[in-house]
């Protein structure tokens, strides 16, 4: 396991220097001068021409390049914003992508919990009317839209009830926005979307295992009841939900431009998108790279969670 680990790990900087590469090309030779953008349509050429050579921009193309993969490698310098002068795309990013983390784990979290055990419980009841009911139900969360789901509870929770904030990021307990009440409205909505798909997976998944000869052969044993289902069917269901969690933590780093809008979130998808439109390529490239490597390392933290849950399976 140990040199599968580190042959994986040894492709790493490949990958991202393959994606660094294709980001940066396009950020170079895609339309629209990012200074330009910055100054304004009314803008002196003196001075935008004096930005562009200040900020490197007026070299050649691979010259530019290599001084940027230098910078990131060495120095772990994702250079200055375009839109934001005179801060660094590694503080700007920083606090706005630890702000999505600790939303999306806890939508993540409640929507992989709750869908696999509505698709355990699905699976259990076949034949009978919970079946049908469990995996129409939680498909018919997951398709709620969000844009009428906010303002649906919004008014319920916040105006008639009085129980949680409509909108704003303010930090609870130790200074963690994971442990306020700001968190737990739109915490709940995205855990909203993975139940549907991860429940019905998880049913396909226990009627595939539950008339396995190693089932019927630990309840021939007199194995209790709730044994048999939770270490040889659980167990053994939860596979194919592994691989869904493992590019469920990937995305963590990510954000949504929607979901952060709609409730004042200060988080990832917000500046991506205030990134892309202001031609703000630090910024873009730092988002790419760090999506990248989240994608790359999940992958590999899945294989590895594998040989631990099902012990056939061996890495070479």
């Amino acid at each position: 396991m140990v040199a599968y680990i580190v042959r994986r790990l040894l492709w790493t900087p490949v990958v991202l220097i393959i994606v660094s590469f294709a980001t940066f090309t396009l950020g170079y030779y895609g339309p629209g001068d990012p200074m330009q953008v910055l100054m304004g349509q009314k803008n002196n050429p003196e001075v935008v021409e004096r930005l562009r050579k200040e900020r490197g921009l007026d070299k050649p193309f691979f010259e530019q390049y290599v001084n940027y993969v230098t910078g990131v490698v060495t120095r772990f310098d994702f250079g200055e914003s375009y839109k934001f002068t005179g801060q660094s795309v590694g503080d700007l990013i920083r606090p706005k992508i630890w702000n999505s983390v600790q939303l999306n784990l806890v939508g993540e979290v409640l929507g992989v919990t709750i869908g696999v055990v509505l698709g355990l419980l699905a699976a259990l009841k076949q034949g009978s009317r919970w079946d049908p009911s469990i995996i129409i139900s939680s498909l018919f969360l997951s398709s709620l839209p969000l844009f009428i789901l906010q303002p649906f509870l919004a008014v319920i929770f916040s105006r008639m009830l009085r129980l949680l904030p409509s909108s704003g990021w303010e930090p609870g307990l130790f200074g963690l926005q994971i442990l306020s009440p700001y968190i737990i409205m739109p915490g709940f909505i995205l855990a909203l979307g993975p139940i549907g798909s991860v429940a019905r997976l998880m049913r396909a998944s226990t009627l595939e295992v539950v008339n396995q000869d190693y089932v019927r052969t630990a309840r021939a044993k007199g194995l209790p009841e709730n044994a048999v289902r939770l270490w040889y069917i659980g167990r053994n269901s939860i596979l194919p939900i592994i691989t869904i969690l493992g590019l469920s933590l990937a995305s963590l780093v990510e954000g949504g431009f929607i979901m952060e809008t709609l409730f004042g979130i200060p988080g990832m998808g917000r500046l991506a998108l205030d990134s892309f439109f202001a031609r703000d390529y630090p910024v873009i490239m730092a988002i790419t790279l760090i999506i990248a490597t989240a994608y790359v390392l999940a992958n590999l933290a899945i294989d590895i969670v594998y040989t631990f849950v099902d012990p056939r399976i061996r890495l070479g």
